[in-house]
């Protein structure tokens, strides 16, 4: 349900397991210590500590892999809060749905990943819906050759006030090849001359190569990506979990005031 970076970044919670108990033996012995005694731990008292608490995690490993996930869903609520404001800010008109939003969700996408051809439907019943809601679309060539000219296009089409209209046409076009993104450009309206100019031109590059740099600081895998409040998802996750963490962004407040 991915279409994949070419090299993805490797994950930095891969070894996290032993890392993790270390901690919590020693941190978890520190809370459970100061439940039962209002003084200091002294080093005669440290062992007697981590015995009972290696015993609790044995007799409960279930909390491991819990912990683990909280602390990395902690971790990419921290990454996502640093750059909450360049991801929710929108290249031009690479955007729909409300221009003062209380919620914005941004799409990392690129126009030959068929994964995020078979989210659109979704996005759209989501934005028609919600009355609250913001899409920002960022451009992710990374899966075909012609994925960057398409994403270069795409950004002409932005700022001419076009991007929905090529960004729906692009994804039902067949494939990513320069005859095919100029087409669509001409169909929906765009300069020829222009498209053709930019079809090919890396002086226009540095919204992509921000969205590349942003994609990386999120630690992703593929496109699509969505971001929504606190949470990264990776992949075609459907309508319901994305419409589950809109809820949840709204109900903590998490996300653009517009």
């Amino acid at each position: 349900m991915i279409d994949r970076l070419t090299k993805p970044t490797a994950s930095r919670h891969r070894w996290l397991g032993p890392a993790l108990i270390a901690m919590l033996v020693a941190g978890g012995a520190a809370v459970a210590f100061a439940a039962t005694n209002k003084t200091t731990p002294v080093a005669a008292d440290r062992a007697a500590i981590e015995a009972v608490v290696r015993d609790y995690i044995l007799a409960h490993p279930e909390i491991i892999p819990e912990a683990i996930k909280r602390l990395q869903a902690k971790e990419m609520a921290q990454k996502v809060a640093e750059h909450r404001a360049e991801l929710e800010t929108p290249y031009k008109g690479a955007w729909e749905g409300a221009a003062r939003p209380d919620v914005t969700l941004v799409a990392f996408m690129d126009y030959a990943c068929g994964f995020c051809r078979s989210s659109l439907p979704d996005l759209a019943r989501l934005v028609k819906e919600d009355p609250g809601l913001r899409i920002v679309y960022r451009e992710l060539p990374i899966i075909a050759e012609g994925s960057a000219g398409a994403a270069r296009v795409s950004l002409l089409a932005a700022e001419d006030g076009k991007f929905m209209a090529f960004h729906k046409a692009m994804y039902a076009a067949s494939d990513v090849e320069p005859a095919t993104v100029l087409k669509v450009a001409s169909r929906v309206g765009l300069d020829t001359a222009k498209a053709q100019v930019a079809l090919k031109s890396k002086a226009g590059d540095a919204p992509i190569v921000e969205n590349v740099r942003l994609a990386q600081a999120l630690d992703a895998t593929g496109t699509p990506m969505f971001v929504v409040g606190d949470r990264v998802f990776t992949g075609a996750v459907g309508y319901e979990t994305l419409k589950a963490a809109i809820a949840e962004a709204r109900q903590r407040g998490v996300s653009d005031k517009g």
